[in-house]
């Protein structure tokens, strides 16, 4: 077999968009403003697509099942160990605050701050609640669903779709299966002449952010961004303690395999626009097609590890810069208040600071227009949280394969070894970006 040389490779040609990109950011910020387009239109692209692809998805791989009750289980075991992980990241978010004290010496006058850049960026948006949230999962149609391209009720009409189709059963429902079949083909086909932008997509995205928000605010946020970097490390800690006890591999091997998914993520500041990718390679590295398909978009919506460790230590930062003395019971009551709305973000427009400002009006303890010191910082703290939720959402996805009895060992530890796919993919899906 030939060897592929190096710069052919997806993510050399990333890494050296996000060099590229930075240097014209820097040098031409002017340039790299009129850059934007292309990051922007690139992820427009991949979002157009998004509803459709997990529809088939996600019938295709209950149909596979074959049995309601597996599918429910699987789901099941999804949201317990979302809700661990995520609970678990919010504490370590806490703890690095409090052990690192980002914000200490700052002495923020929040007289001084605006809450209307805050309510641009939110557009005003609030966190559902209670029986509001659940509402908001039922579409009011199901072409809406698929029009608003909201994850959550694109899943609920997908699940009742798969349903029917495993309880119809016969040749109706073999019809349907194979049909099916043949349109993720034809969407995967349109996903792979879409990834051949991601290299100039990367380079506007990076030029952009450089040229919007400069290297001063690396520098004025230094402390913050330290924190989160400790933060973000230590819970990769523990996903690797998670990967070698429940599957029994370790991380690297993960990070090796969606290599070019985080590089890409990171830049762009978007996990939806590498979900093709990464359900094809966590296929192909030995989880059963229908977890993928219900873990994978189940996790976009409920497993956000690294919005979880952005909001507490963020909110930790923001008491700490403006001189809000958090003890020990405020904590507790910003943790519990965290479980609640770091679950609420998903399709939330500006949802970090809606989750920021819901949680400050919450307790009472951080002033809400504190919130507008988290403007400049965001986006770059934004690469942060989707790098790490995209590695949650593979780790994930590995260990309720494992748990389910449904994933290839076999394969995946031969990818982990020699980095090449020891055998054809589990289904016809794979995307090809160069």
């Amino acid at each position: 077999m030939e060897t592929r040389k190096f710069y052919n490779g997806l993510f050399f040609q990333i890494v050296m968009s996000i060099v590229l990109g930075i240097a014209v950011g820097y040098f031409w910020p002017s340039l790299g403003i009129d850059l934007k387009p292309l990051g922007d239109g690139f992820i427009k692209l991949i979002k157009m697509i998004i509803s459709p692809l997990v529809f088939v998805v996600v019938v295709l791989g209950i149909a596979k099942v074959g049995n309601i009750k597996t599918v429910g289980r699987i789901g099941g075991k999804a949201l317990i160990y979302f809700e661990v992980v995520t609970t678990i990241a919010l504490i370590i978010g806490l703890v690095v605050a409090n052990v690192m004290k980002p914000g200490q010496g700052m002495n923020v006058d929040t007289a001084g701050l605006s809450l209307e850049e805050v309510g641009k960026v939110t557009k005003n948006s609030e966190l559902p609640h209670g029986t509001e949230f659940f509402m908001n999962i039922i579409p009011e149609s199901a072409v809406s669903a698929f029009a608003s391209n909201t994850m959550l009720q694109v899943l609920l009409v997908s699940c009742l779709f798969g349903f029917a189709v495993v309880r119809i059963g016969g040749a109706t429902s073999e019809y349907v299966i194979n049909l099916l079949d043949h349109i993720s083909k034809v969407i995967f086909q349109i996903m792979g002449f879409i990834m051949k932008l991601t290299t100039i997509a990367t380079f506007g995205a990076m030029a952009f952010a450089v040229s919007q928000y400069g290297m001063q605010t690396l520098l004025s946020f230094g402390k913050l961004f330290g924190a989160m970097t400790v933060a973000c490390v230590i819970f990769l800690l523990i996903l690797e303690v998670i990967m070698r006890l429940f599957v029994g591999m370790g991380l690297w091997g993960v990070i090796r395999l969606i290599r070019e998914e985080i590089i890409f993520s990171f830049a762009t500041g978007s996990t939806e626009a590498v979900m093709p990718q990464l359900m094809s390679k966590l296929e192909k590295a030995g989880c059963d097609r229908s977890v993928v398909g219900l873990v994978v978009p189940t996790g976009y919506s409920f497993n956000l590890d690294g919005a979880s460790i952005y909001l507490s230590l963020t909110l930790v930062f923001l008491a700490q810069a403006t001189g809000s003395d958090l003890g020990l019971s405020e904590q507790l009551l910003l943790l519990g208040i965290l479980l609640l709305t770091s679950k609420g973000m998903a399709g939330i427009p500006g949802s970090a600071f809606v989750a920021l400002s819901a949680t400050a009006a919450s307790t009472g303890f951080i002033p809400i227009a504190a919130v507008a010191l988290m403007l400049a910082p965001d986006r770059i703290m934004g690469n942060f949280r989707t790098t790490i939720n995209l590695i949650g959402y593979a780790v994930a996805t590995f260990v309720v394969a494992r748990w389910e009895g449904m994933f290839d060992k076999k394969l995946g530890t031969a990818f982990m070894q020699t980095g090449v796919f020891s055998s054809p993919p589990t289904s016809s899906h794979e995307v090809k970006a160069d």
